[in-house]
């Protein structure tokens, strides 16, 4: 699985998943790139999945007829710390996730976009 860890994560997160194709978006060429850009480009870069604390991309981002998925870390801070124990969760979304859809760590809820 090809997973796009966005700028608001720290990069060492991506230790965290040696079994898949993990790259940030800076180290993918895709820094600065904002929401509906990010994922177009991402999209194009055939990323799978894209990992983020931006709890409000659920809300502007419309994924009906994306080829992406988006795991959304609800979590105290986006600091490394506080990202690692959600790993054998986002392990398990990462297998389970279907294209256009979100995940959200805090909720064991699959939803398709309805933005």
């Amino acid at each position: 699985m090809r997973i796009l860890i966005d700028e608001c994560i720290d990069e060492r997160f991506r230790n965290s998943l040696p079994e898949h194709d993990c790259q940030t978006a800076r180290y993918a060429g895709l820094a600065g790139l904002k929401n509906g850009d990010l994922l177009t480009a991402a999209e194009t870069a055939k990323f799978d999945v894209l990992l983020t604390v931006d709890q409000g991309i659920e809300y502007q981002q419309n994924l009906t007829g994306r080829t992406i998925a988006i795991i959304i870390f609800r979590t105290k801070s986006n600091r490394l710390k506080d990202l690692l124990p959600h790993v054998p969760t986002c392990l398990g979304y990462i297998e389970s996730i279907a294209r256009g859809h979100y995940r959200d760590s805090r909720r064991a809820r699959l939803r398709a976009s309805s933005a």
